[in-house]
Order: structure tokens, then sequence, then C-alpha cells
């Protein structure tokens, strides 16, 4: 049998094309594989933190390095801003680094920035905070919450009103989530697809909603199955807690950020050397927080963090005390004056903190109760905002809603972050443990001090100690027996 003169050189035309792009996309993952490693060689040969610098003690400067959705918002403003004044602030740097942080004295830097930032600050003076959180409950929450923000646009009649409004809002130097990444990008575009379908909602008239699943109400909004599938998610929000602390972000100051996250991205295989990156970035850091375990991880970070920010001001309080002159007077003036000025506006629990006056454990009490009225504020908020794309509503419980499959996509696209919240759970067990057992070695020393106070005293001196004791207690008998007496007869003359 003779094959068609035609057919025969098409299909040898077919297995040359495949030859050809069989042999690109094996040059095309090679060179993929190269860009990876040297980028993870290059990462591995700088010191994540000097050998000779203990990472448990608190440096010069705090890099918290805040990953989106994993509760950070509420260690800035119910720890740190307890601890740090506002001059020790670095300056925010929302898009771009706007001071010169070898130059500028501050000691707390907070921001959305990943890793890279690290090339541009004092490693060996830096101390390197985060929090990681579930994969799957941190891609929920940027889900709901680019909609919640998204949804606040909504009080304008169109899309171009809503977009002049926020330009206005820019011009006037406040600072607005759209200029915080990584909801500079997701929130305009979530904000596109709500006016999108409200506009599609008005020409049909009248849209009956017969499923509340939030998660899946495609008349109005994206259904998350679709928003997890968008090539906006890959680039931003899948293994966003991997790529943000290995520094690779679309918001990385590193120049093969672009192309290593591309070919992470495009050749899942290629992730472990990143992964490893991430890891090792965690084990060099002061404090690992889980948003899950969040009164354990509190207690840490105040015993861990917060009690060296609250060591450090009794030492510069006292060489401060040491340094007063004469001028001590008008100086006491100005510093009531400054104290009262904090009261009025709400900070009384900082002054309470720089004067030296606060222990971990007021520190967790005043945690406590900012978080309370913080969480109060942010539910109020959310709850105006959802108003406008009712029947949608996102609560504790409708994430039970969003079925077993979009789960397992979730994890399967966030694979790194998997792995990532696996080791970050390893380092607060062992940190966690380490700090209990700091604590009761604390407590057992104070037990053996006294038991030593009392076992250096003579005989004669014990003796005499323990009488004096027994003395004032019977006095102190005595005085609650008068007392009664006296309320006794008081009531019987009436």
């Amino acid at each position: 049998m003779h094959m068609n003169p035609i057919l025969k050189l098409a299909l040898v035309w077919f297995i040359l094309l495949a030859s050809v792009l069989v042999s690109f996309a094996e040059l095309e993952f090679g060179h993929c594989e190269r860009v990876v490693k040297e980028w993870a060689d290059t990462s591995s040969s700088r010191e994540e933190h000097p050998p000779n610098i203990d990472k448990r003690s608190l440096q010069d400067l705090l890099f918290f390095l805040h990953v989106p959705r994993t509760g950070g918002r509420t260690y800035f403003h119910c720890f740190l801003r307890k601890l740090y004044d506002n001059a020790e602030e670095c300056p925010r740097s929302y898009d771009k680094l706007h001071f010169d942080p070898r130059k500028q004295k501050c000691k707390l830097l907070a921001t959305h920035d990943d890793y890279s930032l690290m090339s541009k600050l004092p490693r060996e003076r830096t101390s390197v905070m985060t929090i990681v959180r579930d994969p799957v409950a941190r891609v929920l929450s940027t889900y709901e919450f680019s909609v919640e923000v998204a949804a606040r646009f909504l009080v304008h009649p169109n899309l171009t009103s809503a977009t002049r409004m926020s330009g206005r809002i820019r011009k006037n130097n406040v600072i607005s989530t759209l200029d915080i990444w990584p909801w500079k990008y997701l929130v305009p575009w979530m904000r596109q697809d709500l006016f999108a379908r409200r506009d599609a909602r008005k020409l049909k008239g009248v849209v009956i909603i017969e499923d509340d699943n939030p998660y899946d109400m495609e008349e109005m909004l994206m259904p998350l199955h679709k928003y997890l599938d968008t090539p906006t998610a890959h680039d931003i929000i899948h293994n966003g807690a991997t790529f943000q602390i290995a520094g690779l972000t679309n918001n990385s100051r590193l120049s093969e950020a672009h192309e290593v996250r591309h070919c992470v991205q495009k050749y899942r295989n290629l992730g472990e050397p990143v992964l490893q990156v991430a890891k090792r970035r965690l084990d060099s850091m002061l404090y690992v927080g889980l948003t899950e375990e969040h009164r354990e991880s509190a207690s840490l970070f105040a015993n861990v963090v917060g009690s060296q920010v609250l060591s450090q001001l009794v030492t510069s309080n006292a060489t401060a005390k040491t340094k007063t002159t004469k001028s001590e007077a008008s100086v006491t003036v100005s510093e009531s004056g400054s104290d009262k000025s904090e009261i009025q506006n709400g900070t009384s629990d900082k002054i309470e903190a720089k004067s030296g006056n606060m222990t971990v454990k007021t520190l967790m009490e005043v945690y406590e109760g900012c978080i309370t009225h913080l969480r109060k504020s942010q539910g109020t908020r959310r709850v105006n905002s959802l108003k406008r794309i009712s029947p949608a509503n996102f609560t504790r419980g409708t994430r039970a809603r969003v079925p077993n499959e979009v789960i397992q996509q979730i994890k399967s696209l966030n694979n790194l972050d998997v792995e990532l919240y696996k080791y970050a759970k390893e380092i607060f067990v062992k940190e966690h443990e380490l700090v209990s057992k700091k604590m009761v070695s604390t407590s057992k020393r104070s037990i053996v001090d006294l038991q030593n106070v009392f076992g250096e005293m003579e005989g004669e001196k014990l003796w005499k100690f323990v009488s004096v004791a027994l003395m004032l207690l019977l006095l102190f008998l005595l005085y609650l027996f008068v007392n009664a007496r006296r309320r006794i007869t008081s009531k019987v003359k009436i």
C-alpha cells in the first residue's frame, strides 16, 4: 500500500515539528533548572545570619516580614506599636524603600515586602520575624479580603467614578489599601469584576439567587474555583508565603526574581530549591509565629521579642538617667507634657512600656485588650462592606461550604506553602519548648536563691528573723480581732 505523497510529507513535517518542540521544551527546562540553581546557590552562599551573632538576640533593627492574611496587623498594632515609639518606626515603604536603612536609625520596619529587602538592610544588625498560616486558610482569607475591600467601592455609581475617587485619595498623600502589595493588584482586579457583575444584574433586572454559598455565587462575585485558576492568583497568591520568604514575589528587589518564580510555577519539581532557601530563612529568624496557634504564638512573641525590647528600654532608661545633668527638671517637664499628649491620643500603654514599668505579663494583658477592640472594629467594617454584595457573606461557618475538591485544589496549587507551614510548625514547637524550659529554670533559680538567702543566715540570725516574723503575724491577728470586736459592739448599740 502506497502512502499519498502529500500525507507522507505532512507526516514528516509533523515529526520534525514534534522533535523541535520537544527539543525546545528540553532547552527551556534546562535553562530554568540553571536559573533556579544559580539563584539558590547564590542565596545559600550568603550568610543568612552572621555566625558570631545569636539569632535569638534582638538586634538594632527588627524587620517584621508580614505575610498577608496571617494576623500580622494584630501583632503590629497590639504588640509592636506598644513597644516602639512612632519615632522608632522606619518610614512606611509600601511601593519602594523611602529611606536609607544604613543611615536611618529606626528600630522597627513592618512591611509586606519580601525577603529581598534584606539586601538593602544592615544584615548583621537586623533581626527578622514573621507569621505563617495554614495555606488553605490563607488563600481563603485572601479571597475574602479582596472581595471585602473591593466591595467598599460599590458606593460609587460606576467603575470610572470609583477609580477617580481612589486616585484623588492618593494625591492627598493618604495611605490606601491600593498602595500596599499585594492588594494594589488584587483589589482593583476584584473591584472591576464586582462592577461588571453589578452592571450585568442591572441589565437582567430581577436576579434570583438560589444558592447561598458565598464562594460560588456567580451573579454577585467571581466564584472561588475560578479565582484560584486565574493568572493573577497563580502569580501572586499561590505559594505566596514561600515566595515572599524566599524573596521572589512580583514585588521583589531581585532582578532575577520574575524568571525564577516563572520557572518554578511552570516546572513544579524546580520548587524544591526555593523551598529549602525559605526553610533556612525561617531557621535564621528571631521569631516565627503561627496564625492557628494564636494564644501560644502571642505568648511566645511576648517572651522572645517583647521581653528583649522591654529589657533594652530599661537599659536605655537607666543610661539616660545616668547622663542627666542639672537640666533634669526641664527635661522632666517636657516629658510630662509629652506623656499627657500621648495619653490623650490613647497611647498610655506605650508610655508604660517606654517608662520601663511594663512586664511580659502586662504586655500580654495589653495585647488581649487591644485585639478585642481591633477585631470588633474590623468585624464591623467587614459587615458594612459585604452588605453591598448581599446575600454574599463570609463567616467562619461559611468556610465549611467550600467543597473538598476545591480545598484539595488549593493544597495542590500551594504545595510549597504546605511544606513550609509544616516546617514552621516544627520550629514553633521547638521554640515553645525552649521558652517553657527557660521559664521553669528561672522559677527554680528564684526558689534556690531564696533558699540560699535563708541558708546563709547563721542560726542566731535565723532565729531572730523567725521571731520578728511571728511577732508581726501576732500583731496583725490582734489588729483583726480588735476591729472585729468593735464592729460587733457598734451593731449591738444600734
